[in-house]
């Protein structure tokens, strides 16, 4: 069985960029609560998942189309990109 094809976007990433501070820069700004986190592998910005109200990383990934992420959650190595729609533990 052959393995899935990883996009170009997620083997470009050589050096993990992990959160400085394990908050949603935005929601701490705004005052809104965050569910999880995750950090961009383009600029290390963390900001909150979709699962949070304010869905503060898929509306970076729209304004700046950065494309992948890491799970900022204690325990979780995954990436994902969003330009591909693939995650990928690592």
């Amino acid at each position: 069985m052959e393995n899935p094809t990883i996009c170009e976007d997620i083997e470009a990433i050589k050096t993990l960029k992990i959160a400085k501070e394990l908050v949603c820069e935005e929601c701490v700004r705004l005052g809104t609560k965050w569910v999880h986190l995750r950090t961009c592998q383009t600029c290390g910005q963390t900001l909150c998942c979709d699962s949070s109200p304010e869905q503060h990383m898929t509306h970076h990934f729209q304004s700046t189309h950065h494309p992948v992420v890491i799970s900022s959650e204690p325990g979780e190595r995954w990436m994902y990109c969003y330009a591909h729609q693939q995650i990928v533990e690592y």
